[in-house]
């Protein structure tokens, strides 16, 4: 097990708080010490802001461009590797239009966009974060600008896992976002039954919390800097032995995506709600299609389809993340899915995250074709989605209410 990233989340301010920065740079090396020190692999040292309309109101695109470039050096500067600006906001619409020129502009920049709230879902957001994927997806030859944006369906401030990543207030804190798929491939493969198999994972993870948690109060104690908690999301990573499709598999699924994926995805899901740890950020259930090995497999096979992800986020995943999408999607065929997962969440009352990748030039079931590290390779997925009419293709705010359990 890793740790994908500790994020250390403040507000930099404006004028950039070049000692703040500073500050945050010299906690996460530390950090990062502390953890490597107790056995644990640290991929990564990240700093989430808070939303960037709210970093800098009222500025040009001209100057919030600047503001972030200079935010990217100086974090770069103090050995961050990543920072996220948060996301567009409701309330500010005109902060959606920036995005692209932002991420277009920066190397190790994430953003994200906010499509609905517990307010209601907004069509007008919607549709501007589909104009955003759509327009970068052709920044590069690949489609890889999307790597960086997502669309937030009811997602909190506190996420240590980028692109959702973003703050809520002045006063600072961290967490850990864990690549910890590993953990449930090798206990389910080896578990005799169902309750052996849930228990077990259980007992890994809330063996690993305990380490992990100490070792974060402790941080917060001598450097002053409040532990937030921890993100068990069980992130995979690109090798078979480390991807949550080959540990829905050891549970008896013959392929991801076939029937009985759902009962498998929530049986995983339900055992993580029952380990006891301090919580931050999505805690549920991550299929990554490019960052998961038997994930690409399977959607190149033609086993795992769009819809289906879609259908697992229903019990408690974490959204759409790495999805491979014809170069020729539309704005209006990525609005209609953004609605679909806008709408899951809300009904739901959970979070769900969107991060879209159309690819320049391809077709679905052409290879994806990717040279990234950190990506396996899989082919493009097909999106069975027409352009929305009447009703759902205005501005509207759709208030769709948690479901209720009243008879």
């Amino acid at each position: 097990m890793n740790i994908r990233s500790i994020t250390c989340f403040l507000n930099p301010g404006f004028p950039l708080n070049r000692n703040g920065i500073a500050g945050a740079g010299k906690f996460l090396q530390q950090a990062r010490h502390a953890y490597t020190e107790s056995g644990y692999t640290v991929q990564s040292c990240r700093l989430a802001t808070i939303p960037f309309s709210r970093l800098a109101p009222n500025l040009s695109s001209a100057t919030l461009v600047r503001y972030v470039q200079e935010l990217e050096e100086i974090s770069a500067e103090n050995d961050i590797e990543y920072v996220s600006i948060g996301p567009a906001l409701l309330e500010d619409p005109g902060s959606y239009a920036v995005i692209p020129e932002i991420l277009s502009s920066t190397q190790r920049v994430f953003a994200s966009g906010v499509v609905s709230d517990m307010q209601g879902v907004s069509l007008a957001a919607i549709q501007a974060c589909a104009k955003i994927i759509r327009e970068l997806s052709t920044v590069e030859d690949n489609g890889f600008g999307n790597l960086y944006f997502a669309a937030l369906a009811n997602v909190p401030p506190g996420v240590p896992f980028f692109p959702a990543a973003y703050h809520a207030g002045d006063f600072s804190g961290f967490g850990l976002a864990l690549e910890a798929a590993d953990l449930a491939v090798q206990i389910f493969q080896e578990a005799s039954d169902l309750d052996t198999a849930r228990q077990n994972l259980i007992q890994a993870i809330e063996t690993h919390a305990r380490r992990l948690s100490y070792l974060g109060e402790e941080l917060a104690r001598t450097l002053h800097t409040p532990f937030l908690g921890l993100d068990f999301t069980l992130a995979p990573f690109p090798e078979t032995h480390r991807s949550m499709g080959t540990a829905l598999e050891n549970l008896g699924v013959p392929a991801v995506g076939l029937q009985g994926t759902l009962a498998a995805a929530t049986f995983l899901t339900d055992t993580l709600d029952r380990a006891a740890y301090p919580r931050t950020g999505l805690n549920g259930l991550m299929l990554p299609v490019l960052e998961d090995a038997t994930l690409a497999l399977r959607a190149s096979e033609g086993h795992l389809r769009v819809n289906d992800l879609l259908l697992y986020s229903a019990v408690c995943g974490t959204g759409l993340d790495t999805v491979p999408l014809p170069g020729e999607t539309s704005v209006e065929a990525l609005a209609a899915l953004l609605l679909d997962i806008a709408a899951l969440a809300n009904r739901l009352d959970k979070p769900l995250t969107a991060r879209l990748l159309p690819i320049p030039g391809k077709r679905a079931g052409e290879p994806t074709g990717f040279d990234f590290a950190y990506f396996a390779n899989s082919r493009v997925m097909a999106l069975d989605a027409r352009p929305l009419t009447g009703k759902l293709a205005t501005t509207e705010i759709l208030q769709i209410s948690p479901r209720s359990t009243r008879v």
